[in-house]
Parts: structure tokens; sequence; C-alpha cells
């Protein structure tokens, strides 16, 4: 028997994503004002390690991301940056990135993501040419429990290759030879067979005639 090795499963956070706050760039009485930043906070009900953040991108050039941790009881929480300026689109000008599916882990981070109270996500896109941009579908994993170790019979794990044809047996004539000298033999039939004339010779006709000395001799 074999034991599988034990598996690690994700579940999702409960949290609560709060709506976009824009933060304008350019003159607001203007029609060039545009936001090019905007803010994307998200709370937990209780703190919560984080194992992974999944989202799908529209159109966001750079994310940062910082995190509102708890350190103690008698020292209140603060703010710290996470990760920064992660780029999402290779050319914030062409559609490369633009509506891909991103995963960060915890390992990619600058802090240590255990503790956390609140995420804040950072939301960057300079070029004018697309009219908005966020990030849809964010979901938050931690991990879960190990998944129940497995007990395989050894031959699933070890499959039996695949059978070598049987030996011959010493003093018999191969098979494959047999059977391709057959098939010669019979062509050469077929051969004669077709090139047989069906018209047939009399035993003392020459040239239509009887030749008298040959019946003589008979």
């Amino acid at each position: 028997m074999v034991e599988a090795a034990d598996t690690m499963s994700r579940v999702s956070v409960p949290c609560h994503v709060k709506g976009t706050v824009a933060l304008q760039v350019g003159d607001v009485r203007t029609s060039q004002g545009r936001p090019g930043v905007l803010v994307i906070d998200v709370t937990f009900p209780s703190v919560a390690p984080f194992e992974e953040i999944m989202f799908k991108n529209y159109y966001t050039a750079f994310l940062s991301i910082r995190v509102r941790q708890h350190t103690s009881t008698h020292t209140p929480a603060k703010w710290v940056t996470c990760l920064r300026d992660y780029c999402l689109m290779p050319d914030p000008h062409s559609e490369e990135g633009a509506q891909e599916y991103v995963s960060l882990f915890k390992h990619q981070m600058l802090c240590d993501m255990a503790r956390v109270l609140e995420l804040r996500l950072i939301l960057r896109q300079p070029s004018p040419l697309w009219l908005s941009f966020t990030v849809e579908e964010l979901q938050i994993y931690q991990q879960g429990p190990k998944s129940p170790s497995m007990t395989f019979p050894k031959w699933l794990s070890h499959p039996v290759p695949c059978e070598q044809p049987a030996p011959l047996i010493e003093g018999l004539p191969d098979p494959n030879r047999v059977s391709s000298e057959v098939q010669q033999m019979w062509a050469l039939t077929e051969m004669i067979r077709a090139s047989h004339t069906s018209t047939r010779i009399g035993r003392f006709d020459v040239d239509g005639c009887y030749d008298l000395n040959l019946l003589s001799y008979t």
C-alpha cells in the first residue's frame, strides 16, 4: 500500500469590499480632469492570515497594497505598505494584461500578512486612453485544514509495464519468416498460372501437318 502526501486546501476569507474612491488628477472644472488613481478599502470581521489575493484586472496599470495590521493590545494598529507599484499592464497604452486574472501570494508581499484588520488597494492608470479602470471579482483566501491522507494499492502507483512478446521456442521456425515465404510462393504460382497458354499442341503436329517419319517411329 502507498500513502499519499497531505495536501493543503484554501478557504475564502469573509470580507466587505467598499466602493471605489477616485483621486482626481488635473483640473476638476474642465473635461481634461480625470481620475488617475482609485482606492478600494476592504474590511474584515476578524483578524485572519492571508495566503492569496485574487482578482480580475480591468485596465489597471499598477497596483499598490497597504494593510492595517494588529500588533498588540497596547499598540494601535498601523498602516504598512506590502506591495508597491505592481505592474498589471506592461504598457499602459496597450491592451496587454488589461483584463487578465491575477493571483498574488503572501511570499510576494513586503510585510507579514498574518494579522490584517483592513486592506487598501491603490490602483493607478496613467494612460488617458481608457475611460475607466478598476479590479473585479476580488477574492481573498487563507490556508485551510489539511486534506486527510489517502492510501492506495501499490499497483496504482507502479503500473505494470507493457507486455513483451513471448520468446520463440527453440527448434521451431520463425512464424514471420514462414508467412513471408508462403506469400512469395503464392505470388509465383499466380504468375505462372497467368502466363500459361490455353492452346493445346498436338504430339506429332508440325506446322499443322503430320511428319510421316515421326509417325513411323511410334
